[in-house]
């Protein structure tokens, strides 16, 4: 089994998101806004034809009502990996291709809307919770969690 990190189209990533992420809802409404927009792109871990998880990456401001409220930010969108390949280090390899290929262009802060359940998985990346917890109907407890300009170094391993 060989699984490569690549860009995928939206389309290729709606079916994990339907699986994992949102399963209550239908295919039409697993499109997000900004999908399609010319600086969003979609990654993939994929096996042959398998795709087995999934990361989206939009140019997106953080919310005005964080403490740290930045108006260039980049968020991390529909983030998930099949049951069988949890717990394997794709999604660890998937955020860390998305945070290169963005701050090679623009060192700008990485957020998310993280569930509760991934606190400890974005913090071992150095994301921070920002704000407290709050409730997304029909899916469950999140923060907003960042990984700043100011965590580069330490997220990167060096300069």
């Amino acid at each position: 089994m060989t699984i490569e990190i690549r860009q995928i189209s939206a389309v290729q990533a709606r079916p994990v998101r339907q699986r994992v992420l949102r399963p209550h809802q239908r295919a039409e409404e697993l499109v997000y806004p900004g999908d399609d927009d010319a600086d969003t792109f979609h990654l993939g871990a994929v096996d042959g034809d398998e795709v087995l998880a999934i990361l989206s990456m939009y140019r997106h401001a953080q919310p005005p009502s964080e403490p740290f409220a930045e108006p260039r930010a980049w968020r991390i969108r529909g983030m998930a990996s099949v049951p069988e390949a949890r717990g394997t280090g794709l999604g660890r390899r998937l955020v860390e291709e998305a945070r290169d290929l963005v701050w090679e262009v623009s060192p700008d802060p990485i957020w998310c809307n993280a569930r509760q359940s991934a606190f400890g998985f974005y913090e071992k990346l150095g994301f921070a919770i920002v704000g407290g917890v709050f409730e997304i109907e029909a899916i469950g407890p999140h923060a907003v969690m960042v990984l700043g300009v100011g965590s580069r170094q330490s997220a990167r391993g060096g300069p």
